[in-house]
């Protein structure tokens, strides 16, 4: 069913900052009116909020070559019960996403598999090895949103930058790792003393301004678009400011976990809280929820990095970096409007409109004649997280046993219901 009235809902508008109550109509799959106050008929939301469909960006699907860890079908159902209606996806997998064929290949998996919607972003070099520039403008016919090398960092400025004079000639963007990779090599946490206490190798931040400063001096150069995919600490904040100040066509993200999380989280050596880069401190923290508020990093995203047990379950500076983060993203951005950091709207306009405006797609907004990408949550239902109840095949997030606000209840693609806590519909 792709036709729908949704009354007595608070609707969420990242786009004009508002919440009122009102109604909803969905028609032939898009959004066909929209209203306020009250209104008879279709569906009772008893007065539960409904905004877009959030739009995760860099989200690791383990296909091709790790099906073991996620596959497109399992990252599909987290992703509608976490109300993420379409994932833009990361080419660092076991076989890279760097040629049109392998592309071709996770879009028909995606097509066949996932909930949700599905944009792929491809590698910028080949392999991932910094050496030899992907065929950009095949993988731009092939679907590829987007184009990243991840936290593989190129090292030849020189290749770097003629990828950045390539993609500008055909509009592409660009999505940095900013990282010095010498400087952050081996780093499992950041530097400071409980690092020292804890006796584990780790990085400075300024490893993270340093490369940061490098990409943007060749965005200089080069005109090209770029987002970086993860700015977390405060030392990192004055470049990128210089840079929209300077009308330089850049944006930047973070995961949620960095925005509601701490390096003292690591606590005594637990590996889940391991992901990259690592956990900040809190002064960092709060400088990163201040910056996502003033606008100046535009993206909030889960960084799902699913890993098996047997790479999480070993030495602290062993095991892998990453955590799953599609069902719990929401649930974890909640954190800050209840602690009155950000408003709704100022969240979803980071989960969803910026993500949407940045990578060109539909969606993102509350308004007649586009997507009905919706979600449909309670933001004060009380629970204690529990990983094996996660939809994701593995179960590797920092939020295990933790006391959570906030549930999902509906989930929409397209008009179409993918995910229904109350009748237990999953798609």
């Amino acid at each position: 069913m792709t036709n729908a009235l949704l009354r007595n809902a608070r609707l969420i508008d990242p786009e004009a900052g508002t919440e009122t109550l009102g109604w909803l109509r969905i028609e032939g799959g898009q959004i066909a009116e929209i209203g306020a106050g009250p209104r008879a008929g279709g569906i009772d939301c008893q007065g539960a909020y409904l905004a877009p469909g959030i739009i995760d960006i860099g989200v690791k699907v383990g296909e091709p070559g790790e099906r073991y860890k996620e596959s497109f079908r399992t990252a599909g159902r987290a992703a509608a019960a976490g109300g993420v209606t379409t994932m833009v996806t990361r080419p660092d997998t076991a076989t890279p996403i760097d040629t049109p064929e392998v592309l071709e290949f996770v879009t028909r998996r995606a097509q066949e598999d996932a909930a949700v919607k599905v944009r792929p972003m491809a590698a910028l070099t080949k392999a991932r090895e910094g050496r030899e520039m992907t065929e950009i403008g095949f993988l731009i016919d092939a679907g590829a949103v987007a184009f990243t090398d991840g936290d593989a960092v190129t090292t030849d400025p020189k290749v770097l930058s003629r990828c950045m004079t390539y993609a500008r000639s055909l509009g592409a963007l660009i999505v940095g790792h900013p990282q010095d990779p010498g400087l952050s090599l081996g780093g499992a946490v950041t530097s400071g003393k409980f690092a020292s206490l804890r006796g584990l190798p780790a990085v400075s931040p300024m490893a993270e301004r340093m490369g940061l400063e490098r990409d943007l001096a060749l965005v200089e150069m080069t005109g090209a678009r770029y987002h970086a995919d993860q700015i977390t600490t405060a030392t990192a904040l004055p470049a990128l400011s210089r840079a929209k100040a300077a009308g330089l066509d850049v944006t930047a993200g973070i995961s949620i976990h960095h925005l509601t999380l701490n390096a003292f989280d690591v606590g005594d050596y637990r590996t889940f809280f391991k992901v990259k880069p690592p956990l900040r401190d809190e002064d960092d923290r709060v400088a990163m929820v201040a910056a996502v508020r003033d606008g100046l990093i535009d993206i909030i995203c889960s960084m799902h990095t699913p890993q098996d047990e047997e790479s999480k379950r070993l030495p602290f500076e062993a095991a892998a970096s990453g955590a799953v983060g599609l069902e719990t993203l929401l649930p974890a951005a909640l954190r800050l409007y209840h602690a009155g950091a950000l408003s709704l709207p100022e969240l979803f306009r980071a989960l969803a409109l910026n993500p949407a405006r940045r990578f060109g797609l539909a969606g993102g907004r509350l308004q007649p004649g586009t997507p009905a990408d919706l979600v449909m949550f309670d933001p004060d239902i009380p629970y204690v997280l529990d990983r094996f109840a996660l939809q994701s095949k593995s179960k590797n997030t920092p939020f295990d046993g933790q006391r959570m606000q906030g549930r999902v209840l509906r989930t929409w693609v397209d008009g179409a219901v993918v995910f229904d806590r109350q009748n237990g519909a999953q798609a």
